[in-house]
């Protein structure tokens, strides 16, 4: 996406951005006033996080995006400050400097950069090195969530998560099929749906 000249200093006057994530490690339940958290990786412009977060206000909600600009416009889409919300500016290669160990119940990765060539691959959201941080900071109990319009993508994570320590326990080939009032639909995943299938899967920390 073009870079929005505004974004850098949207972002820092904004009261839902963390800009040092790392000072809440272990914190965030406590933090967002939540038993329970979900984290949103590739947040993009925000449409799940915030959606999602007004869905299930019970939840704590945090998005993640390392795109300056999509992070801007996704701050500009809460419309007031609440609770349970909060957004990093940063890259999750280093997730796991920002959670602690077991801290977080579901981890969700919606419509993520497929990277289709093979020297790219270890930069996909469900390569082994991402995984490895996965598992770290998930609950015992804790879950992958995954949806996409990539087939490859799909695949390459089925067996990538199988092969790092999770169990498969959900899958579906054309998710939107049928109606999920559960799962909020964003105008960027409508796109898609008229395009193709959506593929969503999750994932259970094997025991």
């Amino acid at each position: 996406m073009r870079r929005l000249k505004w974004a850098k200093e949207y972002i820092e006057k904004s009261e839902d951005v963390i800009m040092n994530p790392n000072e809440y490690k272990g914190k965030w339940s406590s933090f967002l006033n939540r038993e329970r958290i979900h984290v949103e990786i590739g947040s993009g412009k925000g449409d799940y996080w915030i959606g999602m977060a007004a869905l299930y206000p019970e939840s704590g909600w945090i998005g993640v995006e390392k795109n300056e600009s999509a992070c801007a416009l996704s701050l500009r889409k809460v419309e007031e400050t609440r609770e349970n919300v909060k957004f990093i500016y940063g890259d999750a290669s280093v997730i796991d400097e920002w959670f602690a160990d077991g801290e977080i119940d579901v981890i969700h990765l919606n419509f993520s950069d497929p990277w289709p060539k093979r020297r790219t691959s270890k930069r996909r959201l469900s390569n082994e090195r991402f995984i490895k941080k996965y598992l770290d900071i998930l609950k015992e109990d804790g879950e992958i969530r995954m949806k996409t319009d990539n087939r490859k993508l799909f695949e390459y994570s089925i067996i990538e998560f199988q092969n790092n320590g999770f169990e498969l326990i959900e899958i579906d080939l054309d998710f939107r099929s049928e109606q999920h009032d559960e799962d909020v639909i964003t105008e960027y995943e409508s796109k898609f749906m008229e395009l193709g299938p959506i593929y969503r899967a999750i994932w259970k920390r094997r025991a």
